[in-house]
């Protein structure tokens, strides 16, 4: 930091963000923080907090319609914590959820129809054709391996 300060020639960080903050957003008064808690006090004050949770029926998958769910669906995809956690989309542990829960889903639709594939999208249709595409190509016989277009509608 020290390095970047005199390159620009400033003599500190708080002279530097005074240079590069406009004045009317830049706080003069110190922050009003909270007193600090320890890490006891915080636990208690959590369970005493999740004490007052309500506990509902869960909904999930029983749509909004007289629609009929099959029970291992249910009970295996919906009802099965280990396809989802609390973190966002992009991380490892959501992911990993997602590809199996899709493995599962491709699984279950070869095995109904009697294909020997099958495809579930990705994230957006245009990994899912590029996909379909793949599974494609690589499901054709050895003698037709040169033909290679593809027109998408």
């Amino acid at each position: 930091m020290k390095k970047i300060l005199k390159e620009i020639n400033d003599f500190s960080v708080y002279e530097l963000i005074s240079q590069a903050m406009p004045k009317n957003i830049l706080g003069q008064e110190d922050l009003e923080l909270p007193k600090t808690i320890y890490e006891y006090d915080r636990i208690l004050l959590s369970k005493y907090l999740a004490s007052k949770n309500k506990v509902f029926s869960s909904f999930i998958g029983f749509g909004y319609f007289g629609t009929i769910l099959p029970a291992p669906i249910q009970r295996n995809i919906f009802e099965n914590s280990s396809w989802y956690t609390a973190y966002t989309p992009y991380q490892a542990e959501v992911s990993q959820g997602r590809l199996e829960a899709l493995l599962n889903f491709q699984t279950l639709i070869s095995d109904l129809i009697g294909f020997s594939i099958s495809n579930a999208s990705f994230l957006d249709e245009g990994t899912a054709t590029a996909k379909v595409i793949h599974m494609l190509y690589k499901s054709k016989p050895k003698d037709q391996i040169q033909s290679n277009k593809f027109f998408i509608f």
